[in-house]
C-alpha cells in the first residue's frame, strides 16, 4: 500500500467543485484542539461569516460537522415530529430525499409534484396549503441539483407563513451562487453544503434556524431522535461565549478550509459572487447553443451554476464523459432519475466558475463530439 496521489482534475460536475488552492493550503495548517481558545475564536468568525453568506442575523447559524445531506437531516430531525403534516415539493431528486426524511421521522408527507426541469409551482403550493390547514411545515429545494431548476424561495416562504407553516429550504447548490436572503425572504430553516459555490471541500453543512424554527424545536413533545444532530446539544458547543461544552470532536482542519472560503467570499463580495456565476453561465450558454446544444430548464427558471443540457442525438453518454475525464481531466455530471442518459450536468460553482474552465469545457466537448 502506497500514498494516494489523485490525478489533477477540473471539476465541472454537480459537485464537488474545484477547491481553491488557498483553501487546500489552509487545511494543511497545524491541527489544534477543538476546544483550544484560538480555535474557538475561529469558530466565532466562521459563524459571523456564515450569517453574511446567508444574509441573516440568526444566532443559530453554524456549520454541521458532516456533508450537506446531514444538514438536510438536521433540519428534519429537529423540526419534524411524529404525526406532523409536512407539505413537500418534489421537482427532482432532492425533493424526493426531503420526503424520505419526513417519513422516517414519523411525519405525514403531502406531496406537491412538478415535472423535473420545472421550478416549484407557487400556485400548486398555495392550493395545497389551502387544502391542508393543519399542515405544520412547507419544505422545498431552492436550487434542484438534479435538473438545474431554480424556484422562487421568497414567494414560497411567505406563502408558508400566510398559511401558518414554517419552512425548510434546501440551499445546497444555491448558497453563494445566486441571490439568497434568509431574513428578507422569511426563511425559517435552511441548509447548504461546503462543496458547491463556496469553493471548499466536501464534508461541512452550513445551517441557519430563525425564531419560528427555534420555537418549534424548543416546544417539541418528544426529544430529537438523533443524538448527534440534536441542536439542543450541538449548540452547547457552537453557542455564544468562550466556554464551550464538548459535544463531538469537530473536523478541525476541514473547518479551517470553510473559514478560508468564507474569507474569500467576503473579499470578493457576496453580490459580486452572484454576478460572476451569472456572467459565466451566459458565456457557457452561448458556447453550447452555438454547438446546437439545448438546455433542459427554460431560461427564466435556470440555475446559472448548474447547467443541465440535452445530450446531442447520436452521442454516447458514458463514452463522452469518459473521454472528457481521461483525455482532458475534465469531469461533468450524468443525468439523474428520469433524465439519466438524457442530459449532462455542467457545474460552474465557486472556484470552478471561471473563464478558463469554460474555454476548456467547450473545446473539449466540441472535439469529443466531432470525433
Amino acid at each position: 500500500m502506497q500514498s494516494f496521489n489523485p490525478p489533477v482534475r477540473t471539476l465541472m460536475g454537480p459537485g464537488p467543485s474545484d477547491v481553491h488552492p488557498r483553501i487546500l493550503s489552509a487545511m494543511a495548517r497545524p491541527t489544534i484542539g477543538h476546544l483550544d481558545p484560538a480555535f474557538v475564536g475561529m469558530m466565532d468568525e466562521t459563524k459571523e461569516a456564515l450569517k453574511y453568506i446567508f444574509q441573516t442575523e440568526n444566532e443559530l447559524t453554524m456549520p454541521v460537522s458532516a456533508p450537506g445531506s446531514a444538514g438536510m437531516e438536521t433540519c428534519f430531525a429537529n423540526l419534524v415530529e411524529p404525526g406532523d403534516k409536512v407539505i413537500v415539493c418534489i421537482n427532482g431528486v432532492f425533493g424526493m430525499r426531503m420526503k424520505e426524511n419526513i417519513t422516517r421521522f414519523g411525519g405525514e408527507a403531502i406531496v406537491v409534484e412538478d415535472d423535473w426541469g420545472n421550478a416549484v409551482s407557487t400556485d400548486k403550493v398555495e392550493q395545497v396549503l389551502k387544502d391542508n390547514p393543519d399542515a405544520k411545515i412547507l419544505a422545498f429545494v431552492h436550487a434542484e441539483t438534479s435538473t438545474g431548476a431554480l424556484s422562487d424561495a421568497k414567494t414560497l416562504c411567505k406563502l408558508a407563513h400566510q398559511y401558518d407553516c414554517i419552512n425548510i429550504v434546501d440551499a445546497v447548490t444555491s448558497l453563494g451562487g445566486v441571490e439568497l436572503r434568509v431574513d428578507e425572504w422569511e426563511i425559517d430553516a435552511i441548509y447548504s453544503g461546503s462543496q458547491k459555490c463556496l469553493s471548499a471541500m466536501p464534508g461541512i453543512s452550513p445551517i441557519s434556524f430563525g425564531d419560528r424554527a427555534i420555537k418549534k424545536l424548543t416546544n417539541r413533545k418528544i426529544p430529537v431522535t438523533s443524538w448527534f444532530l440534536d441542536l439542543n446539544l450541538v449548540m452547547g458547543y457552537w453557542g455564544e461565549g468562550a466556554k464551550r461544552t464538548y459535544h463531538h470532536t469537530a473536523p478541525v482542519n476541514t473547518l479551517y478550509g470553510l473559514h478560508e472560503s468564507l474569507v474569500m467570499i467576503s473579499e470578493e463580495g457576496l453580490e459580486n459572487s452572484w454576478a460572476r456565476h451569472q456572467k459565466n453561465h451566459e458565456s457557457l450558454r452561448d458556447g453550447l447553443e452555438a454547438m446546437g446544444i439545448s438546455f433542459l430548464v427554460k431560461k427564466e427558471d435556470r440555475l446559472p451554476q448548474l447547467n443541465a443540457i440535452f445530450i446531442p442525438e447520436g452521442a454516447d453518454d458514458a463514452k463522452v464523459r469518459s473521454t472528457l475525464l481521461n483525455d482532458y481531466n475534465l469531469e461533468i455530471g450524468a443525468g439523474l432519475g428520469a433524465y439519466a442518459g438524457k442530459v449532462w450536468r455542467i457545474g460552474l460553482m465557486g472556484y470552478a466558475s471561471r473563464k478558463e474552465n469554460i474555454t476548456l469545457c467547450l473545446a473539449a466537448l466540441k472535439n469529443t463530439l466531432n470525433n
